[in-house]
């Protein structure tokens, strides 16, 4: 019995540990998500007012470019996968690599080529693991992303946009994150970032039904959305980046106040274990004690006769 109760109470003490960490690791997270959300908050007037600008410059011209036209017979597509690079966040990655496979493959249904392109250690080890293949991937930076990391992620994707299918490049360009709805949701998307919808490209920077002025483009229309087109991809994965920090870090401190709950329960439930073990305990020795208390004096008394 004396073993029983020190094994319950090795138990709490390793259990209780675990408890400080996962509680630490909830505060840490909970105080990164204030960070993120004003980030995001912050980058949203710049991508707005771009996805304005493209917008004009589209409706203003009759030209066709890879930023707003859609191509006759699209083959290929580019999809970009943001994950995290580390674990503890409960389903966070898995659930964006999950809505990465079934944009997969609608695209495969469509009769398109995938190439994939993956932000964050979780995404590149699941890819791996299962040998498939990826154009390019980074990491170490998922959890606090700069403007520098988004530059570096668009670079091969705007370059693909540019080639020609035949050449390696892509007629579309995807990308999927986990959006940040609120401190409890967090929802992997899939959206498309090129060929600009110009309608729902209106919708987002607030353009629907607003009749945009006519503009003269210096040296061309071409020319302008040329120089527009990295920093509109740019913007777009850089905001995706963001809201996937600010997801990471949410379903992180959801995932470790989870834990630390079920180790308060464990802990409460270990106790009364270690109680009952030892109220048993207890219980024992005093039958032993009276047992020996009694059998000694039925030894007097058979010797007093």
């Amino acid at each position: 019995m004396g073993a029983q109760l020190r094994v319950y109470k090795r138990r709490i003490r390793s259990v209780t540990a675990t408890k400080k960490i996962t509680k630490a690791m909830e505060m840490i997270a909970a105080s990164r998500i204030v960070k993120a959300q004003r980030k995001v908050a912050a980058s949203t007037p710049y991508a707005t007012e771009l996805t304005r600008a493209v917008t004009a410059v589209a409706t203003g011209s009759n030209t066709k470019h890879p930023l707003t036209t859609e191509a006759e017979n699209p083959s290929r597509a580019a999809v970009l996968l943001v994950t995290s690079d580390r674990g503890l966040a409960g389903g966070y990655s898995s659930n964006a690599i999950k809505a990465a496979d079934r944009l997969t493959e609608r695209l495969r249904g469509e009769g398109k080529e995938v190439d994939t392109y993956i932000v964050g250690r979780k995404g590149v080890a699941y890819y791996g693991f299962r040998e498939r293949k990826v154009m390019d991937s980074w990491t170490g930076f998922t959890d606090s992303p700069e403007y520098a990391h988004a530059k570096n992620v668009a670079a091969p994707l705007i370059e693909a946009v540019r080639k020609d299918t035949a050449e390696g490049g892509v007629d579309e360009l995807h990308i999927v994150f986990t959006e940040f709805v609120s401190m409890m949701t967090q929802t992997p998307v899939d959206n498309r970032m090129l060929p600009l919808s110009l309608e729902k490209a209106a919708e987002e920077s607030g353009a629907k039904g607003e009749i945009l002025p006519l503009f003269d483009f210096e040296p061309s229309a071409e020319d302008v959305l040329d120089a527009l087109l990295p920093r509109y991809v740019e913007s777009r994965v850089y905001n995706a980046l963001l809201q996937a920090a600010a997801s990471e870090h949410a379903a992180r401190r959801r995932a470790m106040k989870s834990a630390t709950d079920n180790a308060g329960d464990l802990i409460n439930s270990l106790s009364r274990l270690a109680n009952a073990a030892r109220q048993a305990e207890i219980t024992q020795e005093i039958s032993e004690i009276v047992g020996g208390s009694s059998a000694l004096a039925d030894a007097n008394a058979g010797s007093e006769k």
